[in-house]
């Protein structure tokens, strides 16, 4: 049955590590969902399947925890230097999540992944091949973070970020969107909002209503609990790009 790994994978990492672990939870779960999900898929997919695996890496990135760790290696090396608050993150994350036997084994292999030059188009492939939008999406999210660990992000850590978007099948709006929300610009707010900057009040209005359907908490019960977490925090950020843009042209609504 799909989603009862993500549902379970997400309670366990909300319990022993709050959003981020819960959304870490959740991709993982979705993963082994979607692996082991129905078998009576055509032979045409399966031999699709087959062909985005890699047989040249020492981890293959077909098992998600190493296609995480790839793409959280090319983003540290990304501008030239891997940084201690960056890998401070990296590593308080995975403990969190999972556990001090199992990070410290992630973080020597994230060791090796550092040294290595990996295919990022087919660990990208794969992961949209193996999942729904929703986490690939949250996924470009846990990217930012772990960019801005320093407190600011590059330029050569936003186009990486870009192209592995792009490869995830993230639409521009919704990249643009998670973007905003870390790096800060004249038209950050209206990004946010997935608006122009000469969007009439009325069109504003309605792009809030529509991210508050999609974000708020009260509407997704119905949602896995990493889902709900990893909203909230967008949510607040919606908000607060809603009033700004309202106090900025002057509109009481």
């Amino acid at each position: 049955m799909k989603f009862q790994f993500s549902i379970a994978a997400a309670i366990l990492g909300f319990v022993s590590s709050g959003p981020t672990g819960a959304v870490i939870g959740f991709l993982v779960g979705m993963y082994i969902d979607y692996v082991n999900g129905p078998k009576d898929e055509d032979q045409q997919d399966a031999q699709q399947r087959t062909r985005f695996q890699s047989h040249h890496d020492r981890y293959p990135p077909v098992d998600f925890k190493n296609s995480l760790l790839i793409l959280i290696a090319a983003i540290m090396n990304a501008d030239g230097s891997v940084l201690k608050s960056e890998l401070e993150l990296v590593k308080a994350m995975l403990v969190r999540t999972y556990g001090e036997y199992e990070a410290k084994n992630l973080l020597l292999r994230l060791r090796d992944y550092l040294k290595e030059s990996h295919n990022l188009a087919e660990v990208c492939r794969n992961l949209r091949m193996r999942m729904s939008y929703s986490p690939r999406l949250e996924l470009v999210h846990i990217l930012f973070r772990i960019s801005r660990a320093d407190g600011e992000i590059s330029a050569a850590e936003i186009n990486l970020i870009q192209q592995i978007a792009t490869q995830l099948g993230i639409s521009t709006p919704d990249y643009l969107s998670i973007r905003a929300m870390f790096v800060s610009s004249p038209d950050s707010d209206y990004q946010i909002l997935e608006i122009s900057t000469s969007a009439t009040e009325e069109e504003a209005k309605k792009a809030y209503r529509k991210m508050v359907m999609r974000f708020h908490p009260d509407r997704l019960q119905g949602l896995d609990q990493s889902e709900i977490k990893a909203a909230e925090a967008k949510f607040i950020k919606v908000q607060q790009a809603y009033e700004n843009i309202k106090k900025a042209k002057g509109w009481k609504g």
